[in-house]
């Protein structure tokens, strides 16, 4: 690690579908991922990264034959909890699957939710990313140099927007970039969103100075021009978008964002090797490595077991800089 605090641990480790079923030698009737009835659920609006990414592994589950008939739903709120809280109601319920991510991890500490995580069945990691910095195309904030500029001489007046509750990834995002520019987090003005959807309309109607959020989400207003891109918090730079990392701008920090597959608690092992086998054949897929790129998702595939002593880690870890920051 290249520093010794709990904000830059965690920032260095943060990293329907309608058919007829298929026969072929190929499909999910011979590999063992069919599962019927299955459903994913989305904690947070439409739009939003757990949105996108569950909606794109319905439809690459679809194309690569390995089950069908998927149900995308959403249920929002409470930064995600009131959707896990749902999830853990549904005890021995092998036919459901929750988008989920950093930003949940978080939202349980924030929200004093009575279910967490542990409560789950961890399924499976399956991407990282790196957040971006953005402004709406007529910011007066050209570079980042000049958002930092701004940010450091009056951090109230620069209001930063973040798709996720506090303690999710686009809080703790800016609360590094904050801590490395020198401003004291609890003087940072943010304001939550509930997804990438919502936070989107207040970055273009100027609502706030800056927002950040997942790389995923925005790109295709990056390349219209919608937005202006200013900088990603990630290690690297991201080939094909023209923009620095924090550290290439002076900001001793970086952060990644990942998200994962949870299941319901009390499901059978034969429905927990089921779902799996499911995710493992889709990980392997040519659809979802077409996904990967187009996105700008990094693979970071994680079943399991070693999945769920993962999530107890970064429980650990938000909870320490949460309290670092004061929330």
């Amino acid at each position: 690690m290249r520093s010794r605090t709990p904000l830059a641990l965690l920032g260095s480790a943060l990293l329907v579908l309608v058919g007829p079923p298929l026969l072929s030698s190929g499909s999910g009737a011979d590999t063992g991922t069919q599962i019927p009835g299955l459903r994913f659920m989305v904690p947070n609006t439409p739009g939003g990264g757990y949105d996108i990414t569950a909606r794109t592994l319905a439809k690459n589950a679809e194309d690569a034959e390995l089950t069908h008939n998927i149900e995308v739903f959403n249920l929002p709120g409470a930064g995600g909890t009131v959707g896990l809280t749902r999830l853990v109601g549904e005890h021995g319920n092998g036919k459901l699957a929750m988008s989920m991510g950093l930003g949940v991890v978080g939202a349980v500490h924030t929200n004093k939710s009575p279910k967490t995580l542990a409560d789950t069945t961890p399924i499976a990691r399956i991407t990282e990313e790196s957040d971006i910095v953005v402004v709406g195309k007529d910011s007066p904030f050209k570079t980042i140099d000049d958002l930092l500029t701004a940010w450091k001489a009056n951090p109230a007046k620069v209001p930063v927007g973040g798709g996720s509750a506090p303690g999710g990834p686009d809080h703790l995002a800016p609360m590094l970039m904050a801590d490395a520019a020198g401003i004291a987090p609890k003087t940072v003005n943010y304001i939550p969103f509930d997804g990438g959807g919502e936070l989107l309309a207040s970055i273009l109607g100027n609502k706030v100075a800056f927002g950040v959020s997942g790389l995923g989400e925005y790109l295709d207003q990056i390349e219209s021009g919608e937005l202006r891109l200013l900088a990603v918090t990630g290690p690297e730079r991201i080939p094909g978008l023209d923009a620095p990392t924090l550290r290439e701008s002076g900001l001793d920090t970086d952060f990644t964002n990942w998200r994962g597959i949870v299941a319901p608690p009390g499901i059978s092992d034969a429905e927990r090797t089921k779902l799996l086998a499911f995710f493992e054949k889709l990980h392997d897929s040519p659809q979802w490595r077409d996904s990967l790129k187009k996105n700008g998702w990094d693979d970071a595939f994680l079943t399991g077991e070693k999945f769920g002593d993962f999530l107890a880690e970064e429980d650990r870890r938000v909870d320490s800089v949460l309290k670092e920051l004061g929330l």
